[in-house]
């Protein structure tokens, strides 16, 4: 049997995403699983095609039909996938999900909806981030992956049809009738009595269905763009990992910033900011528990060492960088890197970004015992100690530390929400101290980061490079929006950082910035800032003109990457958080209903 030949690259935005909390897979419009890391978000990933089409692996199941039309949704209210062609022979639909419950399993439910339809299936893992050979192993109708190296679990393709193996891989040639179907899962082996495929199918798809739509039905969003939020707010906890309570800013690797110019970066960790951002984003939704686990993680991180700007999804620090020479990376977009040395970076704005969630968290009915508290002194401390110093802050520039807006301003922050959070629960703390601090902190940001000549707040102290990291300001309540400065800041950013809509976080004509080299794309979770900046102003007419164009840019799913290229592509790791909850909190500063500041009627512990 000839394999399937892989074809290009397809555009990023052409993907959708499926997860049990534990890790996620990227399925094509093709209906090929091309990224997919086991058995989390941060192991190696056992599909790659996105990285390197020939090497990577990947799982397609196509069906072959002549000028076939795709077509992709998800479920309503789920994260489950459903991919269907339609062509005058039939309409074929693959629907794709991976159940919550158990070590971690992909489901592939494959149905002729009209007519006969022939289907080609070709199951290809390369292990270790395609550096680790196989063997294969027959059991009955099923085939078993056994990875060359220790250490790496074997992955168990269980189905009912007539496969056979073709050198490293599983391949298929079956047909459906109309209204058949058949299932394949692709799971773990950990378990020495397994359901058939159809069974673990018919058991798992309705509770899949039933957990996410139970949980998204809490949300507390009924202004306009409700399935908008919905969908955002769904992206968010697929990236969440419920063991341990933490979330990743990505779950993908090395997608590229620029095509072919080496800003590629892997995103599969824990970054405070992110992580604490999309907390924000959940409170405001009336998600609490997720912010409990995250702060219940936060705690184990601080009780054994000082808090770094990311961790492993389980809390490691050591997450050393290396390039993976062998692969050619989307479109050939090379270097491919895993670990990030961002990780040894000092970045001084994550204390804010953190005690601003505590902060929201107690709003909306979350306690901090006394333990906790002690905690949050210690960050208080450290914050006082080290305001000052440089840093390489939001962007992690690679290149020289600078005193940067962005830190100096979550370092306010910081202050400022410590301050408010001591005086709802009483609890004993240096009240004279920590409020001169802030005000010091304020007056440096009001009078040192202000440019006469750009008549705007700057990227950092002595620059006169714009940022749109200030578009934060406003946001968190650092400066009013109707004041002088703020808006002649928001003037020179609509200047010099917007392209109608989009907006750059800075520009990058030299490496002067960042210490890279190349250009980047338009930054989406800024283009929301600027949207949320334009409503908090009054000019509500123009955010909501903005915010709908941004919503064209989405793709078919409602996701988005990192960033946009020149003719709208999507670029960087996909799909990133960072947008997703600045897309929810624009939309809950436009919403024409008010929004309650809680749906919790009694006070949870934080800490037992």
């Amino acid at each position: 049997m000839t394999k399937k030949k892989h074809g290009d690259y397809l555009p990023i935005e052409d993907y959708g995403i499926i997860g049990n909390l534990q890790t996620v897979a990227l399925v094509s419009k093709r209906a090929s699983i091309d990224f997919f890391c086991f058995p989390r978000f941060d192991s190696p990933s056992v599909f790659c095609k996105l990285l390197d089409a020939k090497k990577g692996g990947f799982f397609s199941i196509t069906p072959q039909m002549k000028d076939a039309v795709v077509k992709q949704l998800y479920l309503p209210d789920s994260n489950v996938l459903v991919t269907r062609f339609f062509s005058e022979e039939g309409i074929a639909e693959i629907i794709d999900y991976m159940p919550i419950e158990g070590p971690g399993a992909i489901v592939r439910r494959v149905s002729t909806i009209r007519g006969k339809v022939d289907y080609q299936l070709c199951c290809a893992p390369r292990f270790d981030y395609a550096s680790a050979s196989h063997s294969i192993k027959k059991r009955g109708k099923d085939y078993l992956f056994v990875p060359g190296k220790k250490g790496f679990p074997c992955l168990l393709l269980q189905n009912e049809m007539d496969l056979e193996m073709d050198g490293d891989d599983v391949v298929a040639n079956f047909s459906l009738k109309e209204d058949a179907y058949t299932s394949f899962v692709l799971r773990g082996d950990e378990e020495k009595e397994k359901e058939t495929p159809k069974k673990f199918d018919d058991r798992t798809y309705q509770s899949t269905l039933r957990y996410w739509q139970n949980w998204i039905a809490q949300s507390n969003y009924e202004g306009h763009w409700e399935e908008t939020v919905r969908r955002s707010a769904l992206t968010l906890k697929l990236l969440i990992c419920e063991r341990h309570g933490s979330m990743v800013a990505a779950p993908t690797f090395s997608l590229p910033e620029a095509i072919g110019q080496g800003r590629n970066w892997d995103y599969r960790f824990t970054w405070i900011r992110d992580a604490a951002f999309a907390m924000h984003a959940f409170l405001q939704l009336g998600f609490l528990e997720e912010a409990q686990q995250f702060l219940e993680w936060v705690k184990r991180q601080s009780a054994e060492k000082e808090l770094q700007l990311m961790f492993s999804v389980d809390g490691k620090t050591e997450l050393t960088e290396r390039c993976l020479d062998y692969l050619k990376g989307y479109k050939d977009s090379q270097p491919v890197r895993i670990g990030n040395a961002a990780h040894q970076q000092t970045q001084m704005d994550i204390y804010g970004e953190l005690l601003e969630t505590v902060y929201i968290f107690v709003r909306h009915g979350g306690d901090i015992t006394y333990e906790y508290w002690k905690i949050i002194e210690h960050y208080v401390e450290l914050v006082i100690a080290n305001w000052q110093k440089p840093d390489h802050s939001i962007w992690e520039i690679r290149g020289e530390e600078r005193e940067f807006l962005f830190s100096r301003m979550m370092c306010w922050v910081a202050l400022d929400r410590a301050i408010k959070i001591g005086d709802n629960f009483s609890y004993p703390y240096d009240f004279i101290k920590w409020q001169d601090v802030r005000n010091k902190i304020y007056e440096d940001v009001y009078q040192n980061f202000w440019s006469e000549k750009k008549q705007s707040f700057v990227q950092s102290k002595g620059s006169e490079n714009l940022d749109a990291s200030a578009l934060l300001m406003p946001i968190l309540n650092m400066i009013s929006p109707h004041s002088e400065r703020w808006k002649k800041t928001m003037e020179a950013i609509d200047k010099e950082l917007r392209s109608d809509v989009l907006v750059y976080r800075y520009r990058e004509q030299n490496d002067e910035v960042d210490g890279l080299k190349g250009n980047e794309g338009t930054f989406t979770m800024c283009s929301f800032w600027f949207v949320e900046c334009l409503a908090l102003s009054g000019q509500t007419e123009r955010a909501k003109e903005n915010f709908e164009k941004m919503l064209g840019y989405a793709n078919h799913l409602g996701l988005y990457a990192e960033q946009l290229g020149k003719k709208g592509e999507h670029l960087g790791n996909f799909p990133q958080a960072f947008t997703h909850l600045a897309l929810i909190s624009a939309a809950i500063e436009l919403s024409d209903k008010p929004m309650e500041t809680s749906r919790i009627q009694t006070r949870n512990k934080l800490m037992k």
